[in-house]
């Protein structure tokens, strides 16, 4: 690896952590630091949410659905940005009455504790086996441009996160995830450009990738099985979007950050917009570089971006885009520890120990996130040892790892919408079921695409809270 690219890597490196020591200033309390003192701007919260979901599964995986299929993933953003503004017109409004910490408080209204104590742990075990998963895929691009071992690139890259996310809270994971967005779309850019050269220029890649039926976006087939169709990018994708926008304390977190309900809405909505776009740029990088020959069957999937950057972008370029995937990693990395410190700090301590003073809670939060960042970063290291590289994008196996329980959180919110004789036994109940029904579809690896788990997660948990408060009730008026 050239000098410069490593001069370039370290500045981006010393930028992150300047930010984050920067940003430690004047935080009291656990609403300073959980909440950046609920002030912080629309447009800055718009581009954290794209810059924490995307992470460096879109700059790595993503190419590699283009190059290996076509466009057809464009259906899934379609389908999210409908789910955004069902979340903005249904549940946001509910997050900003009164003063609510975590995206899980609102259910502990309707349902009481125990519901609310469930959704957070359910919350925290996926985000923690989703978040692992990304961190290794980051690692991938890393340990292929420096010749170090993924181990020590997942330690490399989780140190510098673990601490400018214990310093400078969600306010310092907020500004940096917004110069990491700028950072990693203008790496896209440049790479979009380079590959696109080396293809013999944009007409002849168009060319090569029509012929080959590789623009195609609509899938209008219904198949249940087919993992990107117009249907299941629609539905599911709405759905999903649902869930993770609307349910995941991830990025209700930063919703509630906002300086109020209007602002919220706006960053949610064009945070849907941009990452259509986003998507748009990474899938015709991996289309580029198919037409350029730079995606051979026998290199692995997640490899493909990554051995492009090694061996075809000069020196300083290739430290931008190595610098550009860490940015993307360390954005959701950073985001999944301050949420989940969050909600173990709010959700579950809080609760259990009856202690609420902000600034104990400041303390405790602070504990958790370096717990969390460990946590996360032991979660990489064993999925590096049991998984190793393959053709499937590792996007789709986080993504699916997600989908998991997403219904279960969904269908919980549309019970709270529910009969008044719905209680939080029911939702326990259906939630647990659901999670064990999704989980053994996807160990059982049943032919269903993985757009499709979270509808059938979200039915099989508002069916099953309704007939068990029905049936509850016909025994209570028996009796």
């Amino acid at each position: 690896m050239a000098t410069l690219d490593l001069v370039v890597i370290a500045l981006y490196f010393g930028l992150t952590l300047g930010v984050g020591l920067w940003m430690s200033r004047a935080q009291h309390t656990a609403g300073d630091y959980f909440l950046g003192a609920r002030n912080l701007p629309a447009w800055a919260i718009l581009l954290s949410i794209v810059a924490t979901e995307t992470s460096a599964l879109t700059v790595i995986s993503v190419p590699a659905v283009a190059a290996r299929g076509d466009l057809t993933f464009l259906q899934l953003p379609l389908g999210y940005l409908i789910g955004r503004v069902a979340v903005a017109a249904w549940l946001l409004p509910g997050y900003f009455r009164g003063e609510q910490e975590t995206a899980y408080a609102r259910l502990e209204t309707r349902f009481g504790p125990n519901t609310r104590r469930m959704m957070s742990v359910i919350f925290l075990v996926t985000r923690l086996l989703g978040d692992g998963v990304r961190v290794y895929a980051s690692a991938i691009p890393l340990a292929v441009l420096t010749g170090w071992s993924i181990p020590v690139s997942v330690l490399a890259m989780s140190a510098v996160t673990i601490l400018y996310t214990w310093h400078g809270g969600l306010k310092a994971v907020v500004w940096v995830d917004v110069i990491q967005l700028v950072v990693y779309l203008a790496g896209g850019v440049a790479a979009l450009v380079i590959a696109t050269g080396l293809a013999g220029g944009l007409d002849g890649v168009l060319a090569q990738a029509g012929a080959a039926g590789k623009l195609r976006v609509l899938n209008p087939v219904v198949d249940f099985t087919a993992t990107y169709t117009l249907l299941g990018g629609l539905i599911g994708g709405a759905m999903l979007s649902a869930a993770s926008h609307g349910t995941d304390h991830l990025i209700v977190q930063r919703l509630l950050a906002s300086r109020g309900l209007r602002e919220a809405r706006v960053a949610l909505v064009g945070s849907g917009v941009v990452v259509l776009a986003q998507f748009a740029l990474f899938l015709l990088i991996g289309t580029t570089l198919w037409a350029a020959g730079l995606a051979p069957e026998a290199v692995p999937a997640d490899q493909i971006f990554s051995r492009f950057v090694v061996e075809h972008l000069p020196a300083g370029l290739a430290g931008l885009v190595i610098a550009a995937i860490l940015a993307a990693a360390m954005s959701t990395q950073s985001s999944a520890i301050n949420a989940l410190a969050s909600s173990v700090t709010h959700d579950l301590y809080a609760g259990w120990t009856g202690r609420r003073d902000p600034v104990h809670l400041l303390r405790i939060g602070r504990l958790w996130t370096l717990a969390w960042g460990a946590l996360i970063t032991a979660a990489a290291l064993l999925f590096q040892a049991v998984a190793g590289g393959g053709q499937t994008p590792v996007v789709v196996f986080a993504l699916s790892i997600a989908s998991i329980t997403y219904g279960g959180l969904l269908g919980a919110y549309l019970l709270a919408a529910g009969p008044a004789r719905i209680q939080g036994r029911d939702v326990i109940l259906a939630v647990g079921l659901t999670v064990a029904v999704m989980l053994t579809l996807f160990l059982a690896k049943a032919p269903l695409a993985w757009p499709w788990y979270v509808p059938l997660g979200s039915l099989i948990t508002v069916v099953t809270g309704l007939l068990t408060s029905a049936l509850r009730g016909r025994k209570d008026a028996s009796a």
